[in-house]
């Protein structure tokens, strides 16, 4: 139990339903569409669509997803909803150009929106109540309106300079990034909005709302054509698991990072992290050269489905004792370089639970803040900047081609035990996210937390060449860690933020929600 003398959060109880997201009024648009009748992958959707308007920052419907699902007594299924690069795209070109990674804010870094070819397939495949209930409540709040949050402000401020073009005058006041309390209005994305309720996937995919994005990267030199916005489409795939102390931490496949959280937790296996202070300098430095091993590996292996064929080894309990044996407890080790420009911090991320039980974790993202910083004239959709998550290294399972998945930072999580989905959850922040989702299982599991502490928690990254150490630690902390090698910075962010709901054996339902962000857990 929390000290209630102290700021905090307490967990959300309900039995009907619940939903954690980011934004409150996506957490509510989520509980109404279970009310009327919906059920987990209706509320996910129509909540995710709406964080497009709440949060355009950070996601919206020119973006990629990736959803595990669930029901009682059956196996998680994936769902892939990331986009490909154009048929024309080569590493070459942009190497020849003097190039060494894709340009964030360049068409070259744009890849073909998946999220909407996902959405409609699983409304179809697994909702009741058709993409017209679904899209209702954003396409409301993109017609009248979304008071800007506190931590959407924040973002909004940082990541303005990277508009450019119409973008600035779709998603700028008066060349401004708006103030708390503001309203953002999404005219253009209401029209689409509405498009795709009445006619499908083929309404954004072909035709005018296509044309217009594919007019608007032409114009900037992009290669993309009507045939590669056409055969978008989204695929089920087989999720990967491992266990860690009696729980299975259940991972979408490649192309996205999700292997990398379960090395992490089996490179993990090899320390005594429960004898450990959980907010002391040991673990941060155990858990940081354990995410360098890591995500050196990931930076080797994860890329496509087609050109990933190491995932076994990633995954296998040898390799993982093997880079725990490279980790010295006195001593940092150097970080693994990135090979591509795959470090960001958007996304957002809503799970929801129905009274069925049925689980569904959904992430849904435009890469960097604003995404590639262009949005398409008529229509102010924003582009993701995805493609960036490529690298121009010639012969590299991840290298850029045309029509390739990029290796992707964004992944849902769920946890099962003995068999069951006990947990659907996923932690936010960009290259972050497999040292968030080893973090949460090893607080859950190691220290005994409840999700809410869970997420709670202070958090640290190895990003890149730093150690990133949130304010929550102590001084004597980062000191100590600076004395064992590591570069110590505390971010001007916070790291990440997390959502996650618990299904107790009773049938009651326990949501958690970071207060990193603007958003809550609400159920009825």
């Amino acid at each position: 139990m929390r000290d209630f003398h102290s700021p905090g959060r307490s967990a959300v109880f309900a039995e009907n339903g619940l939903c954690a997201t980011s934004h409150p009024l996506a957490a509510g648009a989520a509980i109404d569409i279970l009310k009327r009748g919906g059920n987990a992958m209706d509320a996910a959707i129509a909540g995710a669509v709406l964080l497009g308007i709440c949060e355009p920052q950070m996601t919206g419907i020119g973006g990629d997803c990736f959803v595990l699902y669930s029901r009682p007594g059956s196996p998680v299924q994936a769902m892939n909803g990331s986009g490909r690069a154009a048929a024309a795209a080569e590493a070459a070109t942009l190497r020849g150009a003097g190039l060494t990674t894709v340009p964030l804010n360049s068409p070259d870094a744009v890849t073909v929106p998946g999220a909407i070819d996902a959405f409609c397939k699983l409304s179809q495949t697994e909702g009741r109540l058709g993409l017209d209930a679904l899209l209702a409540p954003a396409i409301h709040y993109a017609e009248t309106g979304v008071p800007v949050a506190p931590r959407v402000a924040f973002d909004w401020q940082n990541d303005a300079d990277t508009l450019q073009g119409s973008a600035r005058e779709h998603y700028l006041f008066d060349g401004a990034a708006p103030k708390i309390g503001q309203i953002f209005r999404a005219p253009g994305q209401a029209e689409v909005l509405r498009r795709i309720a009445k006619d499908g996937r083929d309404a954004f995919y072909c035709g005018e709302i296509a044309d217009d994005m594919i007019a608007t990267l032409q114009a900037r030199g992009g290669v993309h054509s009507r045939e590669d916005f056409a055969s978008i489409a989204a695929d089920m795939t087989t999720p990967v698991s491992g266990e860690y102390k009696g729980l299975d931490l259940v991972e979408h496949p490649p192309n996205g990072q999700g292997a990398t959280a379960i090395l992490m937790l089996n490179i993990l296996k090899h320390f005594d992290i429960a004898a450990m202070n959980p907010t002391g300098a040991e673990r941060v430095h155990i858990e940081a050269e354990t995410a360098k091993l890591a995500y050196d590996a990931r930076n080797r292996f994860i890329a496509d489905p087609d050109h990933t064929s190491r995932l076994d080894h990633m995954l296998a309990p040898e390799t993982a004792a093997r880079l725990a044996e490279r980790i010295n407890p006195k001593r940092a080790m150097a970080a693994a370089a990135p090979l591509s420009e795959a470090v960001h911090k958007d996304t957002i991320y809503i799970t929801v639970v129905d009274k069925d039980h049925m689980a569904v974790s959904l992430i849904y993202s435009i890469f960097h803040g604003f995404g590639s910083g262009i949005a398409s004239d008529k229509f102010g959709i924003l582009l993701q900047n995805r493609g960036a998550g490529f690298t121009l290294e010639e012969g590299h399972p991840n290298m850029l081609a045309g029509g390739k998945r990029p290796m992707h930072t964004i992944i849902p999580g769920m946890l099962r035990k003995n068999g069951d989905v006990t947990m659907p959850f996923g932690v936010m922040g960009g290259a972050y996210q497999p040292n968030g989702h080893a973090r949460f299982v090893s607080n859950l599991t190691d220290f005994r937390m409840d999700p809410q502490a869970a997420i709670d928690m202070p958090r640290a990254f190895a990003d890149g060449r730093v150690l990133k150490v949130e304010r929550g630690y102590s001084d004597t902390v980062r000191q100590e860690l600076a004395d064992l090698g590591h570069d110590v910075t505390i971010p001007d962010t916070a790291i990440g933020g997390a959502q996650a709901i618990q299904i107790h054996s009773s049938g009651v339902l326990e949501g958690a929600s970071d207060p990193r962000k603007d958003g809550c857990a609400l159920g009825y």
